[in-house]
């Protein structure tokens, strides 16, 4: 079997390059460098392992918990961890039916008095709390963060969304940089990360920050896309080429916080702010040529390059927070 780029296994897979990228600093997953070749390449035996991790994902095993199975030689030890996952399911089930009982309760005590103005001691039955009591909390919560109809269910997402942040960023200069081509991200943070340590940017500016979006973006017409990067910098600092100064004129924003490789909630910030009653959502007129004007700003980005990233952009920030800037505007 031919080796395969990234790009193809990023589209073939439908996951993202910087998922894969994840999966490597993990040890999941191993690439191949060829000889005079910059790029990733995946083999028989790496393509093999991604759909093992990808099928144990969408069966709700942590990654953690994928490495141990994925690396074991003990089948005992892949039927442990199935059957913790299975006995966890099951607890979540009883979980639910029970919720859905008491609301079935409620519903029907509601529809007999339809006409009557609602009580509102009508949730404080007593005759109820003893059932309500027994519900295990942390489970109905795991419930609202990680359902298997997460990505379907727009009511799940409104209940899962509950750390969105309404920001203004406020007007700024960067430093910009942008990508078009094989792994556009790893290309682009090199640059970046190689500025920021040859300027001494921390010291310059301690509150320094790192945004990112695709430009343009990946689809299935267009399977090499781009990336530009924009870091923060004093407004009379000089920038070299290839980078280009910028200045930034700042917006609102719904701003979600996602773990690295958590990309999918991009779709579940959007319904969240399509469905709000006081913000509208405002993509830029440019569309996916700049993913719509939002941002993924990378958390702690250049303290920690100026601690602990090599030039290549790689480092122990690439497996850290992000926070995804959806453009909003007052309705």
């Amino acid at each position: 079997m031919a080796l395969q780029t990234i790009t193809q296994v990023s589209r073939d897979f439908d996951v993202s390059t910087r998922t894969l990228r994840y999966y490597e600093k993990l040890g999941l997953l191993e690439s191949i460098k060829q000889d005079g070749y910059a790029y990733r390449m995946y083999d028989e035996a790496a393509l093999t392992r991604l759909g093992q991790i990808i099928l144990l994902r969408r069966l709700r095993v942590s990654l953690k918990d994928i490495n141990t199975i994925l690396t074991s030689q003990s089948t005992l030890t892949a039927l442990n961890i199935l059957s913790q996952s299975m006995a966890a399911l099951d607890s979540e089930i009883t979980a639910l039916s029970t919720v859905r009982d008491i609301i079935g309760e409620f519903v029907g005590r509601l529809k007999a008095s339809a006409s009557v103005t609602l009580h509102p001691d009508v949730f404080s039955d007593a005759s109820m709390r003893h059932v309500m009591a027994s519900l295990p909390l942390i489970t109905i919560q795991a419930k609202e963060e990680k359902s298997m109809s997460e990505l379907n269910q727009a009511n799940e997402v409104l209940s899962k969304l509950r750390d969105v942040r309404i920001i203004q960023l406020p007007p700024c200069t960067v430093a910009s940089y942008h990508f078009i081509g094989e792994n556009p991200e790893e290309t682009v943070g090199g640059v970046i990360s190689k500025f920021t340590k040859d300027v001494d940017l921390y010291g310059a500016k301690p509150d320094a920050r790192l945004f990112g979006f695709n430009h343009p973006s990946p689809s299935a017409e267009r399977p090499v896309y781009g990336y530009e990067s924009w870091v923060t910098i004093p407004d009379d600092m000089d920038v070299p080429e290839p980078l280009v100064k910028k200045r930034f004129d700042g917006g609102l924003y719904a701003v979600h916080s996602i773990k690295f490789g958590d990309f999918h909630e991009w779709d579940w910030l959007y319904q969240w702010a399509a469905g709000h009653g006081k913000y509208a959502v405002n993509m830029a007129p440019e569309g996916e040529e700049i993913m719509g004007g939002c941002l993924e700003e990378h958390l702690n980005w250049v303290y920690q390059n100026h601690l602990s990233r090599s030039e290549d952009g790689s480092g122990d920030a690439i497996g850290g927070q992000l926070d995804l800037y959806l453009p909003i505007k007052l309705k």
